[in-house]
């Protein structure tokens, strides 16, 4: 399997896992958060915080896969 297809197809699996990740994160992790802490996750600063710290957390995943250090 040449290479671009091998990296093309890695990264369609990354995607459709982000994309299962999120779904259950959407309908089964955020209720029970919400439940347990309505006051933190009601300020806009927390989910800020939360989207960036995740954002941040899959670019640097993402780093250490593809250096080669």
């Amino acid at each position: 399997m040449p290479g671009r297809l091998k990296i093309i197809l890695a990264f369609a699996l990354l995607g459709f896992l982000a994309g299962v990740i999120a779904y259950v994160t959407y309908k089964e992790v955020i209720p029970v958060l919400i439940k347990s802490f309505p006051f933190l996750l009601s300020t806009e600063w927390f989910i800020s915080g939360l989207a960036g710290a995740g954002f941040t957390l899959i670019l640097i995943v993402l780093w250490a896969y593809v250096s080669k250090q």
